[in-house]
């Protein structure tokens, strides 16, 4: 299956640059491209993409705003924050918003289109440097939020990264009743994104990095 991606950067040149490079891998296709967080969210709701790059610096809407903007009226997308610089600031506001992970604009193309796949399947990847920086930056509830047995099972492979159909496997449930418990999950934590239940997992100690 063809994952749908969207470029959101305010550099056409950049735009330019993701879409020469992305388009060589078979199983990518790029849908759109938006110069900015406003006219990023006005297209994502046209073009329902799977996967989205998002600048964080941008004219009119941010990265972080747009982010968490998207994640509320699209939760199936998945947003992957595209910075310059890796400050502290913006990686845990990209986080908190809902990002599924973050990466440098000088990222290797393989890596990028690694990143891309990974997101669509849904998976958590953090460095132990980022988790271990995440979690303390990161406000997260001290306690599971009357999690059931099954959820909070979810909860920890979620945090070991597996995707859906990796839990479903694991667990042996079908992928629908996977994205319910995984739907539950979120909720009752107060999250936005696998990525913050992830850390969450980590916080609790249900997963170590």
């Amino acid at each position: 299956m063809t994952i749908r991606v969207m470029i959101v950067d305010d550099h056409s040149v950049v735009r330019q640059g993701l879409t020469m490079f992305l388009t060589l891998d078979e199983g990518i296709e790029i849908v759109g491209e938006a110069e900015n967080g406003e006219e990023a969210l006005a297209l994502a709701r046209d073009l329902q993409p799977d996967v989205v790059l998002m600048d964080l610096l941008m004219p009119k809407m941010d990265g972080i705003t747009a982010i968490k903007q998207m994640r509320r009226d699209q939760p199936d997308v998945e947003i992957i924050a595209l910075t310059s610089v890796l400050e502290d600031a913006s990686v845990v506001g990209a986080v908190k918003a809902g990002a599924v992970g973050y990466l440098l604009k000088d990222t290797k193309a393989d890596e990028l289109c690694r990143a891309i796949h990974a997101a669509a399947a849904g998976q958590v990847q953090l460095s132990p440097e980022a988790a271990a920086r995440l979690v303390r930056e990161v406000k997260l509830p001290d306690t599971p939020e009357n999690l059931t047995e099954r959820e909070t099972e979810v909860l920890r492979l979620i945090g070991k990264g597996l995707s859906n159909k990796e839990i479903a496997r694991e667990l042996s449930i079908g992928e629908k009743t996977v994205k319910t418990h995984v739907s539950a999950v979120l909720n009752k934590l107060g999250v936005l994104s696998r990525t913050q239940a992830a850390l969450h997992a980590v916080k609790i100690g249900l997963v170590s990095y």
